[in-house]
């Protein structure tokens, strides 16, 4: 069972009060545990489940439900470290900040925090696919790659008018995503009690041929990929500054939020394959539309469409506005080109950060599909993930003096072995996603490079 821990810090760095600034100030606190449990659930929510759902079951078949199972325990595993390390030091910067007090290597560092902003533009990035797939196609006939960027583009202008409005599309578009994943649950349960749909889908797994290995690497695949499903509940822990009594309430809303969510997808996943064969789904970019159709329900799949296409643009606006702010950020520290930090005179949002983020995700959607980017997504933040599983081990040394949430130490040592398999090549996915990947965080990485050229020119001039 996980317990509560409280040491002396020998080194005396951390106030005694975690809700104090470091300045002596006190910090305005307004998200209540009931705020923060919502918030958690929407981050998570959205273009993962309702979009892969159809490529995961064309990897691992009619036993869709396994890999969600597999990747809501994998979720579990790493939020127990987050809850560990927001507890200990309750500070926005997340995997940024547990990497810098872990290794104190800036440049892995930096590595780290870029790899997370990528994560987000190849999420926004499926997003907007998802967007244009068919969920659009429900309504009117349309080029996909067109409305993909354009979607782009329209959430970037909603970004630069301000956060104001970005948030309160947020609240309003989590509500709608929710309402859609507990339609499906409840036309699974209808066609459950009517002697609908093939319960022996369920037990059915498909892989490129019968071995062993190919059983593994299949799963595996699968679960690598639907743990794009699962993703967000990360960005949460930015908001640990401005959480009432983060060290007590954030555990409690991290583990509450990832299981709502998790019970959620097994339980859409189920019904899924319950009703859908999965070719049937595989050859869909809207799958859930597909379980709408077969479910025996005169729901409109008209409305469900429009249902859809809000979930999928609330993740797009979440990840657009995460990855802009995590490049203002940057900027400010000096760790990218200052001209990243340049904010709109007259809205103050971060307008180069956000015409740079934009300018990516257009470049992901013109080359990448649904699955690819996704699994792009869910490979970057697994290797994060595998790094802070590894930090809450190395900074057990490190001693705070309040209370705070320690997890099990065998909890991060599977979630560091299991977020590690997943990122490896064991798992079946595309080379493309290692290019994509590679590219990206080699873009980081110039940028980075010529940050410090300049700073170093500007030392000798001094």
């Amino acid at each position: 069972m996980p317990d509560s821990h409280a040491a002396p810090d020998a080194e005396g760095p951390e106030p005694a009060d975690p809700d104090a600034r470091s300045d002596g100030s006190p910090l305005v606190r307004a998200i209540g545990p009931g705020l923060l449990i919502l918030f958690i659930v929407g981050d998570i929510l959205g273009t993962g489940i309702y979009a892969t759902t159809g490529k995961v079951a064309g990897k691992v078949g009619g036993a869709l439900w396994l890999p969600f199972v597999i990747g809501f325990a994998v979720a579990l595993l790493t939020a127990a470290s987050y809850a560990e390390l927001v507890g200990k030091y309750p500070r926005a910067a997340g995997a940024a900040l547990y990497t810098q007090r872990a290794f104190k290597v800036p440049f892995l560092t930096f590595i780290v925090a870029f790899m997370v902003m990528c994560s987000g533009l190849s999420s926004a990035s499926a997003a907007a696919r998802a967007f244009a797939g068919d969920y659009l196609g429900e309504l009117v006939d349309v080029s996909p790659t067109l409305i993909a960027i354009l979607f782009v583009l329209a959430l970037a202008a909603l970004n630069l008018r301000g956060v104001s409005e970005s948030v309160k599309t947020n609240v309003v578009l989590t509500l709608v995503e929710l309402a859609g994943l507990l339609i499906i649950i409840a036309i699974g349960i209808f066609a459950v009690l009517s002697g609908e749909g093939d319960p022996g889908r369920l037990g059915d797994v498909h892989t490129s041929d019968g071995s062993g290995y190919a059983l593994l690497t299949g799963v595996m695949g699968a679960t690598a990929l639907g743990f794009f499903a699962f993703v967000g509940f990360e960005d949460s822990v930015n908001m640990a500054e401005e959480t009432v009594e983060p060290t007590r309430n954030f555990p409690r809303a991290l583990f509450i939020g990832v299981t709502l969510t998790g019970t959620v997808y097994v339980l859409v996943a189920l019904v899924s394959s319950l009703l859908v064969d999965f070719r049937v789904l595989e050859k869909s970019s809207g799958p859930l539309l597909e379980v709408v159709k077969a479910g025996g329900v005169s729901f409109p799949p008209e409305l469900f469409a429009v249902i859809a296409l809000f979930a999928v643009s609330n993740s797009a606006l979440i990840n657009i506005m995460m990855a802009s702010r995590l490049c203002y950020g940057m900027a400010n520290e000096g760790i990218l080109p200052a001209l990243m930090g340049r904010v709109l005179p007259a809205r103050r949002t971060p307008v180069a950060g956000i015409v740079f983020v934009t300018l990516l995700a257009v470049a992901l959607v013109s080359t990448g599909e649904i699955e690819g980017l996704g699994d792009t997504t869910s490979f970057l933040l697994l290797c994060v993930f595998a790094v802070v599983n590894v930090a809450v081990l190395v900074l057990r040394k490190d001693r705070v003096a309040h209370r705070h949430f320690r997890t099990p130490t065998v909890l991060p040592v599977v979630g560091a072995l299991a977020t590690a398999l997943l990122a490896s090549p064991l798992a079946d996915r595309a080379a493309d996603v290692y290019v994509r990947a590679g590219l990206l965080v080699a873009l980081g990485v110039v940028l980075w490079a010529v940050n410090r050229g300049f700073m170093a020119i500007a030392a000798r001039r001094r």
